[in-house]
Order: C-alpha cells, then sequence, then structure tokens
C-alpha cells in the first residue's frame, strides 16, 4: 500500500490478532474518485524491502485504484473472499475465493472493482523497485515513479524514439 522502504522488523512473523480493522490503512487513487482500498501492508510489517504483500479490502460499490498496465513491477491478487469484477484488457471477468490474478511485465491493462453487496478481500503483491512506469490509458496519462517521486505526464504528448542497435566491437 506504500511505495516507502520498509524500516527493519522487530520480528519476521505478523500475526493476524495484531492487525485489527482499527489500523488499517485506507488508500484512494487520485485519478478515480470511486476508489477506496483498506488494508495491512504484511510486507512493511516484517521488513520486506523487494517485495510488497498486501491483505485488502474493497467495500461494496467501490473499486481498488484504477485501470493501469505496469511497464517494470510485476503484479498479483488472490481473492480470499468476496466477489469482484476484474477488468483485464477489454475484458471483464467475475473473481471470488481462490480465484488468482497475475500480470508479467510488461502487463495487460487491469483494474478490480466490487458492484457486489459484501466486502471484496485479496492479498496482493509485487515487486518494489526503485523505479516503475506505469500506464493509465484511459485517462491518457503515464506515471514515473523513482523512489518517492512520482510524475504523470500526458501519453499523447510523449516523444518516443527507438535507440539503433549497438555493433559488437569484437
Amino acid at each position: 500500500m506504500s511505495e516507502k522502504k520498509p524500516a527493519a522488523a522487530k520480528t519476521p512473523l505478523s500475526r493476524a490478532a495484531d492487525r485489527p480493522l482499527a489500523t488499517e490503512q485506507s488508500q484512494q487513487h487520485p485519478l478515480n474518485p470511486n476508489s477506496e482500498v483498506s488494508g495491512h501492508s504484511l510486507s512493511e510489517l516484517v521488513g520486506l524491502r523487494h517485495t510488497g504483500v498486501h491483505l485488502l479490502r474493497i467495500p461494496p460499490g467501490k473499486e481498488s485504484f484504477v485501470y493501469h498496465s505496469h511497464q517494470l513491477e510485476e503484479e498479483w491478487m488472490y481473492v480470499l473472499s468476496g466477489r469482484g469484477i476484474a477488468e483485464i484488457g477489454e475484458e471483464q471477468h467475475e473473481v471470488g475465493p481462490g480465484d488468482f490474478l497475475g500480470f508479467a511485465t510488461p502487463s495487460v491493462g487491469h483494474h478490480l472493482r466490487n458492484p457486489f453487496s459484501e466486502d471484496l478481500v485479496y492479498l496482493s503483491g509485487g515487486e518494489r523497485r526503485e523505479m516503475e512506469v506505469a500506464d493509465f490509458p484511459r485517462h491518457n496519462k503515464r506515471m514515473i515513479r523513482v523512489g518517492g517521486n512520482v510524475s504523470f505526464c500526458p501519453l499523447d504528448q510523449m516523444e518516443t524514439f527507438t535507440l539503433p542497435e549497438s555493433e559488437d566491437p569484437s
């Protein structure tokens, strides 16, 4: 849930009884007013630095973040309870307990929403790299994150070019 690097943990074990609902973190994506996700960063609780693992909950009628794709960081989700709609590319799939979603990079666009009457609870995780590039095609934006700094730029105004292949000097 957080992009900051976690401090060293006091213990590699995080017990469920130590994570009451009252201590949940809550996030909303700035590009989606219907985004509402609460939960715990399990990886931060035990001091993991290179992978993120989060126990998340989307209330009824809300959405995870915003339709996006990743260029560098792989991401996955595993549904524990409730139901949701996973948008993957241009397709929509109902998902429920035991369903697993994995997005290798560069990933297809994806998004998770909960139009149902009970909380959608899932594990979410992925890599934590120093830099990430993610596209938000429905908002015409590209996000570039380096460390804790995040920048957005319009996709349709980006200048791109292809580097020539280097010749092997041997």
